[in-house]
């Protein structure tokens, strides 16, 4: 199964991952491909990748995710990445044509980090 690693630098991060998508994908594929985190605070989307929509996405997070108060910061600390990479989800299904992500004119796929810096491992499966 293809993978890649994604070097995130900040807290919360939107990062486009389309071009490493589709270098992961054979070039003859035709179909639908999984792009999956293989963390659970870390997220895949499908949106525009442009810099303000991005950084209002991770505004969005930020704000509506408390940094603290939860259960599970007594084990690590990291319950607001947990609950953020939640309302993302773990995966997106790409439909692939003639080996490339046949996406919407606006559309990437991103890496959405909720609790970095970290690196991070990305699957692609057909």
């Amino acid at each position: 199964m293809p993978s890649f690693t994604v070097e995130t630098d900040r807290e919360i991060q939107c990062i486009d991952i389309t071009d490493r998508v589709t270098e992961a994908l054979p070039d003859d594929h035709d179909g639908v491909t999984t792009v999956a985190s293989r963390h659970t605070t870390a997220a895949v989307a499908i949106n525009e990748a442009e810099p303000r929509l991005l950084g209002d996405v991770e505004a969005f997070l930020r704000e509506n995710v408390a940094d603290e108060g939860w259960d599970h910061d007594a084990l690590d600390g990291n319950a607001d990445g947990h609950l953020r990479a939640l309302l993302v989800g773990p995966s997106e299904q790409v439909p692939v044509a003639d080996g490339s992500p046949d996406l919407g004119t606006w559309q990437s796929v991103l890496l959405v980090e909720c609790d970095g810096p970290r690196s991070r491992t990305v699957t692609v499966r057909w």
